[in-house]
């Protein structure tokens, strides 16, 4: 499981590290890790030309001493100083090796820029110079950010204005939150941990990415039925969306759920039968085949473990009904879709409830979710953790906010992100199939937070078998499921 963890608890940890250490080490085991990361980007070091990008603090003294090492070994070291001041150890460091410095210009003809202009310190919007001349590197010039891409909040994220886009970026001692949450982590591009010794004076973190050995899976045993492995209810479909009945329930089957309840109105009911003849299907009357005063019974279809509700259903009072019914059962429920627009407007619906619930949200349902106008979308976009932390706090619930990089908050400020996916996920039904692997996750006994993060890491991990670099619709991603989860083996 990689950690993040924040500016604030590095730099304590640093300082217990610098106490035990002679002056100086802390800096040269991170410029030694970052000078070999360079000198495999550039593969021939001798005559390669490496301009650096100097800032004030110790970020700029990591690029200087990695400099005065590339010197050394034959590169034709330049450095733009972009501060009110630069380290003055390793500015003299560099000029005994043979560097020099030079105008912003240097970096027109790079074979690499390291960027130290900004460190994990930085917040807001970079400088007029600095952002004039990360602007003017050829698209074509190989980068290498130290630490965190200058521009970056290595906190959240969040890139408030210019920023480099880094092909990699070399952190160290510790992943920080900013490299794994978009817009942050398009901008450091592959990232290389290099450890400096902070391990020990590290906390566990409240912010973690999972990786496959992480991801925690129900597995049946010899005792095991297809009620102890889990029975997961789906509502989902409607006369006009048909689609989304038919995936959510191919998730949750893909994914190894014991039983799917299916229940839905006639049309998409006979769908999934055809589709789907391992479901146990009830049909409910739609909302003009009732009775004035008369009420549909969801919860009659049979005893689940959790249950799924949204994908596909409408907005509708018919479908306000469903999820109201669903959302007053005492299972842990998962929240997407359609059944999202209906809570944004009664959020009562969940915020009182005892038992689990997992929302699914885009960035365009979390802005309703959190009572926002449209236009924020774009700042809940930008401001990902911030958004997706703060809806889980007021709902009492576990969000699943999706997306260019899939964060997960439970109500108690716990995070994971997604590592997992490709581009090609961004297709319609894809949020559907998610859904119902989350449902047979937390029918089988996963927590909010563990079904919720190990569905995304399966359904992100199929979907790139499934893609291998081309087109594909959601369908592909239920053919890729079962690989993904060999793949955990």
């Amino acid at each position: 499981m990689r950690q993040a963890h924040d500016v604030a608890t590095v730099r304590t940890a640093e300082g217990a590290l610098m106490a035990s250490l002679p002056p100086g080490t802390l800096m040269d085991r991170a410029s030694f890790g970052l000078a070999a990361t360079a000198a495999q980007l550039l593969q021939r070091i001798y005559g390669s030309h490496v301009v650096l990008l100097v800032g004030s603090g110790d970020n700029g003294g990591d690029a200087l001493f990695a400099g005065a090492l590339l010197a050394r070994r034959g590169a034709i070291v330049s450095a733009v100083l972009l501060g009110s001041s630069a380290h003055v150890t390793g500015l003299a460091a560099l000029r005994a090796a043979g560097g020099r410095v030079e105008s912003p210009d240097a970096v027109l003809d790079a074979d690499l820029v390291l960027d130290g202009i900004v460190g994990i310190g930085g917040v807001g919007e970079l400088r007029e110079a600095a952002a004039d001349v990360v602007s003017s590197i050829p698209a074509e010039t190989t980068v290498l950010a130290v630490d965190v891409p200058s521009g970056v909040d290595a906190d959240t994220g969040v890139v408030a204005g210019a920023a480099v886009h880094a092909h990699v970026t070399v952190t160290f001692g510790t992943w920080k939150p900013g490299l794994l949450i978009d817009p942050g982590a398009q901008c450091a591009g592959v990232v290389e941990l290099v450890d400096i010794g902070l391990g020990p004076w590290l906390p566990t973190s409240s912010i973690t990415a999972l990786q496959a050995a992480d991801v925690e899976l129900p597995i049946p045993t010899a005792e095991s039925d297809k009620y102890r492995r889990g029975v997961v209810g789906i509502v989902a479909g409607s006369v006009g969306y048909t689609g989304a009945a038919l995936l959510a329930t191919g998730g949750a089957l893909r994914t190894g759920a014991g039983m799917v309840r299916f229940v839905s109105v006639a049309h998409p009911a006979e769908l999934v039968r055809a589709r789907w003849p391992e479901a146990v299907v009830t049909v409910l009357k739609d909302g003009s085949e009732l009775k004035e005063g008369s009420d549909v019974d969801v919860l009659a279809a049979g005893r689940v473990q959790a249950w799924v509700v949204g994908p596909g259903i409408g907005t509708d009072a018919f479908a306000a009904r469903l999820v109201e019914q669903v959302l007053s059962a005492s299972v842990p429920v998962v929240v997407d879709a359609d059944a999202l627009t209906i809570v944004a407007s009664r959020p009562s619906l969940v915020s009182t409830r005892t038992a689990p619930t997992v929302l699914t949200p885009h960035a365009g349902e979390l802005t309703r979710l959190l009572g926002l106008e449209p236009s924020a979308r774009a700042d809940v976009e930008a401001r990902r953790l911030e958004h997706a932390r703060a809806a889980a706090n007021a709902l009492g619930a576990t969000v699943l906010l999706k997306g260019s990089t899939t964060v997960i908050c439970s109500p108690d400020g716990v995070v994971r992100v997604n590592s997992t996916g490709t581009s090609w996920l961004a297709t319609a039904g894809s949020g559907d199939v998610l859904s119902g692997v989350t449902g047979t996750l937390l029918a089988g006994g996963l927590s909010a937070l563990d079904a919720a993060s190990c569905a995304a890491y399966l359904h992100g991990a199929a979907g790139r078998i499934a893609a291998q670099d081309a087109p594909i619709v959601a369908d592909d991603i239920l053919a890729g499921l079962p690989a993904a989860i060999r793949s955990l083996r």
